[in-house]
Order: C-alpha cells, then structure tokens, then sequence
C-alpha cells in the first residue's frame, strides 16, 4: 500500500477571541491516501474550515502535527508553507476569487508566476488546462462575462495547472444553483479518477455523497469517518435531466464589453 498523503495527529487549534481562547480544533487525527475523494461536513463552527485551512497551510496548529507525504509541515518557516501552497496544493472556494480584470487564461496562470518557467510556457499549461475542462472558448473572458459554473471552471483550472498533490475545495457548489452545482461535481470526479486526491467541505448532504468518504465534524472534534460504498455519480445525473437543462456549464449573458 502507498504511504498516506497527508496525517495528521491530535491536531489542535485554539482561537483568543474577546479575552477568552476559542477552541476549534480539539485534537483531530486523520489519514487521507492519495486518490481519495473526501467530504467533510458539520455544523457552523464544528471546525470542517479550520481544519481545511491548516490541510492547505493556511493557518499553523496550535499543538499536534501535520504531516504531508511525511514530512512534518508543522512548524515550517512562511517561505516554506508558501511554496507548499503552489506547488503541491489547489485551493477552490465558494466565491471564486477570480480577478475581475483579468481574462480567465490569465487568472489560471496565476499560480505558475511563482514558478521557474517561461511565459510562453505558463500561458501553453494555462491554455491545455482550459481546454481540458471545456473553457477553451472562454479563454479571453473576464470572470464577469462568464456564468457561476464557468467561472468555478476556471477557479478549478487555476487549481489544477500546477498538478497539485491535492485540491481542496471550501464549498465550492455553495453560491451555484442545483444543475450548475451537478456540472461541477462531475468535474471533480473526472480529476479524482484521473488520481487526483480531492478533499472537499460542504454543508450539502446531497454534494457529499458524491466522495468516496465523509467525515463528520462537531466542537472541533471528528465524530464520524465513513465510507461511501456508492457515490452519486454527477455525470450520470446530468445526462438524467431533461435536454433543456443539460449543457456544459450554462449560458453566460452577451459578453460585457
């Protein structure tokens, strides 16, 4: 068997908050293989987006460990955890976070100007990426001429084009509507099957059930790690719907200009 991607041991995280210490981690203890296909779900303030938010080395624990492929990312320098989050992490979030002036190759590029390659090259990478999930088309589009789904496209793109170890994902279908949310999920199973690990936070029952694997979070502690036997398939459940709701990733209005 391969060695986990990530571990994590007695994981803690507190927060001072207004004189007194907020705990939103209390010791958690996870292993997640590479591959996998993870959900994490709870309540507001249970500790799903801290915990994410230490995965991606946004944020240090307070005390426990934090291994990545073995090694303890713990209690690296900043210049450390930011190389990390470029080259072996692909962050997506609910609202985007695209730049509004910015074309969408250019928005995938973005990760790559950290990197030690050539412009020609950063714009080939950004290019294959887009036209691998479906936005070829869309390559000069500003975000605000593209739909929600396009858009999330092109925050997963971006993602992506430094072949990341493991995307993480904070509610990524959160501001899209039922159909669009499907066309995303669908996106990511296509990247977990191709080997992509995917850890995923949502509040949605329905969108967990398309991992591999839901964890359960409450106070700050894990309280359930399960197995999906039978993940929802989003490919499936698309070419279900009626033909006027089935498409790529929606209509966007006429280009602004």
């Amino acid at each position: 068997m391969s060695a986990p991607l990530v571990s994590t041991i007695d994981l803690v995280k507190d927060y001072p908050m207004g004189g007194q210490v907020v705990h939103a981690l209390r010791g958690v203890t996870v292993t997640i293989d590479p591959g996998e296909f993870i959900a994490i779900m709870g309540p507001s303030g249970s500790g799903k987006s801290t915990f994410l938010n230490l995965l991606g080395c946004l944020d240090r624990p307070t005390a426990g460990r934090y291994l990545l492929e073995g090694m303890d990312v713990s209690n690296l320098s900043d210049d450390d955890l930011s190389t990390i989050r470029n080259q072996k992490i692909g962050f997506v979030f609910q609202n985007f976070n695209l730049l509004a002036r910015t074309p969408a190759v250019e928005n995938v590029e973005l990760p790559l100007l950290y990197s030690d390659i050539s412009a020609a090259e950063r714009r080939r990478r950004a290019l294959q990426v887009l036209d691998d999930l479906g936005l070829g088309d869309r390559r000069d589009h500003h975000p605000s001429q593209l739909s929600g789904g396009e858009q999330q496209r092109v925050a997963t793109a971006r993602a992506v084009v430094n072949q990341p170890l493991m995307i993480l994902a904070d509610e990524p279908t959160g501001s899209l509507e039922s159909r669009t949310s499907l066309d995303i999920m669908a996106l990511f199973q296509d990247l977990n099957r191709s080997g992509m690990t995917i850890v995923l936070v949502t509040h949605n029952a329905d969108i967990a059930r398309h991992a591999k694997r839901i964890i359960n979070f409450r106070d700050g502690r894990m309280i359930d790690d399960s197995p999906i036997d039978s993940p929802l398939d989003a490919g499936t459940m698309l070419n279900a719907l009626p033909p006027d709701e089935q498409g790529a990733t929606g209509a966007s209005p006429d280009p602004v200009p």
